[in-house]
């Protein structure tokens, strides 16, 4: 490793880095070159198994993580067409998350580092989210991260890739969550990110005037929107027609105050460079909200694919890439940590 006069890191050698998630209901593994080349990238979705209660059951979770982690490792290491002593460096998610599930995931990865001898990273989901906009581009800090999900809606300020300023919270219910829930009440699928997104777009966004919460704050409340959709619903008589309406309406209420704050945000650091991360930033509308503000105000816009949106491992090696370049690795005491804060990695130690 070596640095150069403006402090940018420059790698000798190829690394590669293999990646655990096992936070909530995805059992994902990857392999990532240099933090940004996709060498594989395994998902195994329980969603089928889940649907049927309507949200994630923490327990059959954290079973069928330890059911399928052998399989999913083997397939990304076939996947590269590598073995696993070709690994440099072995990496998971030690929380924020469900906590049975976040133990089968570091259990696995604290045994393969130590039969391999190979240096284990801790990471952050959320920093992983954040680090999936580093994935197959030359995407860089400083920017500001919105990061959307079932658990967290947040602003970020990306510093440098291992400095972060958590300039917002949620208070309540995150978006991904009253996606979630107004969906329950419509009658939609789990989940109800994507069945809302579809509906959105046989509606009118203009048709309801929803509420919203903390306009003059940076932090973000959607309990009180939920529950007015929820009240609206029981009082209407809900027609397809209307059902598209509602969905179009909360989809916008919730896009118009995530773009509005991270705006703000990006004024308040002086910044012209935004990224999206998490789950509920794979929504058209959300998207196509903030490329045509980016586009009038002449901001950068990076949007991580899809695939890269979701909990997957990728996201996780490129995150532990970066710690690990900077020095960052993490004990065999590591643990789950189901409410870990960003940069609050536990067990850590720098080489």
């Amino acid at each position: 490793m070596c640095i150069d006069a403006f402090g940018r890191i420059f790698i000798m050698k190829d690394i590669y880095v293999l990646g655990i998630e096992t936070s909530c209901d995805e059992t994902s593994a990857a392999v990532v070159k240099n933090g940004r080349c996709v060498i594989s990238n395994v998902i195994s979705s329980q969603i089928d198994i889940h649907k049927k209660f309507g949200g994630v059951v923490p327990e059959i979770a954290a079973r069928k993580h330890l059911e399928i982690i052998s399989q999913v490792i083997d397939q990304a290491i076939f996947d590269a067409n590598m073995k696993l002593n070709d690994i440099d460096v072995i990496c998971v998610t030690c929380g924020p998350g469900l906590v049975g599930a976040l133990l089968v995931g570091v259990s696995y990865a604290k045994t393969l580092a130590f039969c391999l001898n190979k240096p284990l990273v801790g990471v952050n989901h959320i920093a992983g989210h954040i680090c999936a906009n580093y994935l197959e581009n030359n995407f860089e800090p400083p920017f500001i991260c919105s990061v959307i999900s079932g658990g967290h809606t947040n602003l970020i300020y990306v510093s440098n890739y291992d400095s972060f300023e958590v300039l917002s919270r949620t208070r309540d219910d995150a978006a991904g969550e009253a996606f979630d829930k107004v969906a329950r009440v419509l009658g939609l699928s789990y989940p109800g990110g994507p069945a809302i997104d579809n509906l959105a777009r046989f509606g009118d966004p203009m048709a309801i005037k929803f509420p919203k919460a903390l306009e003059n704050d940076l932090d973000f409340s959607f309990s009180g929107l939920k529950s007015h959709v929820i009240n609206f619903v029981n009082k209407n008589k809900i027609t397809d027609e209307l059902k598209a309406d509602i969905a179009a309406s909360f989809e916008h209420c919730v896009a118009e105050v995530i773009v509005k704050k991270t705006f703000i945000a990006c004024e308040m650091k002086h910044c012209k460079k935004i990224a999206l991360a998490g789950g509920v930033s794979s929504n058209s509308y959300l998207r196509h909200m903030f490329e045509q503000e980016c586009k009038i105000k002449n901001y950068t816009l990076n949007i991580p694919k899809s695939i890269f949106c979701t909990d997957n491992a990728a996201m996780i090696a490129s995150s532990a890439y970066f710690k690990y370049i900077l020095g960052y690795t993490s004990n065999l005491y590591l643990n789950a940590y189901p409410n870990l804060k960003l940069c609050e990695e536990k067990n850590e130690i720098i080489n």
